[in-house]
């Protein structure tokens, strides 16, 4: 999909997408049709720039603030990049070094880290009811510090994964695909299996398969979720999958057998989660200050997940996909099987086949996430990105 300057331009012109402007990106289920369809525009567009040595810095100074409660590479890569593409320094709240362990609030540290802030990311994925909530008290805060004048501008705040979804990799994943199948009104009809796979670690985050069926549902897929019985995702999150199907001409179904899922698949996105029972349980746990009875809970679900090992995307599998050609997806990293580790998500000779299809897929999250804070701190996108061309095309590529 080869679109000129003027041809993303014209587009973003086309869209409402007027409501971005000074809000937050917490969960993709909150933006419009339109809203969505603006920031893969927009991130196409700094991408388009940039290749062509137009510079997209829109900020002179300011800071991006990155919150990370729990272990990154590509996120934390894709942050960085994003707010350094448009002029932004970053710096890590490190919480271990701040005043939050002598009893600081929330309230406090949103305020305190705020002055000269223009995004702040937040990834709090660990603890179902903790994540979501967090971001959703940091935006509030901010509003409030805006509001009482306390801050010179309101940061926005973009989440970079929490308990329930994880939009900045879902939405890089959608534009892989708008790329890979030649534009967005081309996903329609295809089916995308989201299934479970054997991992020999416990704990992944829900996320990912939330906002897979969550998003994908939005663009008339046919959006399967496969996983053994007992690992079902949260129900609100089903519901939200369902609705979209109703609502945009797709179909969601759950299925507890990996082969039906994946049977004439457009798409196969393999991935270990934990069940989000045991997930609940684990923060209600954590809560009490119980780690004993944690660490059996983790031996437990270590256990639920060995029976298991059968579930993983092998060469037989990929074979009954459309044609035996299906695009292999993952948010990485992968457990591959013979490589890091004994048994794992996917076979190795898959993963190698797709290695830069996946290279490709998780490229596409620095933008994204860069179009999300454009969009969100510039009133008028379309005037800004022509006024960076203008201002810059004497160093255009050629």
């Amino acid at each position: 999909m080869n679109k000129n300057f003027n041809d993303l331009l014209n587009k973003l012109k086309g869209l409402n997408y007027k409501d971005l402007y000074q809000n937050d990106f917490l969960l993709t289920w909150d933006k419009t049709q339109e809203e969505l369809e603006a920031i893969f525009t927009v991130a196409d567009t700094l991408r388009y720039l940039r290749e062509n040595n137009i510079s997209t810095k829109i900020f002179d100074s300011g800071l991006g603030i990155s919150v990370f409660r729990d272990n990154s590479t590509r996120t934390r890569f894709s942050f960085t990049s994003a707010c350094n593409l448009l002029g932004l320094t970053i710096q890590d709240l490190d919480e271990g070094k701040s005043q939050i362990a002598h009893g600081e609030t929330v309230k406090e540290t949103a305020n305190m880290i705020s002055f000269m802030a223009d995004v702040i990311g937040i990834r709090d994925d660990m603890y179902i009811g903790k994540g979501h909530t967090y971001e959703k008290a940091v935006a509030e805060y901010v509003e409030e510090g805006f509001k009482d004048g306390v801050l010179e501008q309101r940061p926005t705040v973009v989440n970079l994964q929490c308990d329930i979804d994880h939009p900045t990799q879902t939405m890089a994943d959608a534009l892989h695909l708008i790329h890979e199948f030649g534009g967005i009104e081309n996903l329609k009809g295809k089916k995308i299996a989201m299934t479970w796979a054997y991992s020999p670690s416990y704990g992944k985050p829900l996320s990912v398969p939330q906002g897979i069926i969550g998003l994908m549902t939005r663009f008339g897929m046919e959006v399967v979720l496969a996983h053994p019985e007992g690992y079902e995702v949260m129900p609100e999150v089903e519901e939200v999958a369902r609705k979209n199907a109703e609502k945009y001409g797709g179909k969601f179904t759950k299925t507890n057998d990996m082969a039906e899922a994946f049977k004439d698949a457009d798409i196969v996105y393999p991935k270990s989660w934990a069940p989000f029972a045991a997930m609940e349980e684990r923060t209600n746990l954590y809560g009490e200050g119980k780690f004993d009875e944690i660490k059996e809970l983790e031996k437990k679900l270590l256990a639920q997940n060995a029976e298991y090992t059968d579930w993983a995307c092998t060469e037989e599998l990929m074979k009954t996909t459309k044609n035996g050609k299906a695009l292999y997806m993952h948010c990485l990293p992968a457990d591959i099987t013979g490589v890091s580790c004994k048994t794992g998500e996917v076979d190795a000779t898959v993963f190698d086949r797709y290695r830069i299809p996946l290279y490709k897929e998780a490229s596409f999250k620095p933008y994204i996430i860069a179009a999300m804070i454009f969009t969100q701190k510039v009133k008028n996108p379309e005037e800004t990105l022509q006024k960076l061309m203008d201002q810059n095309k004497a160093r255009l590529i050629r």
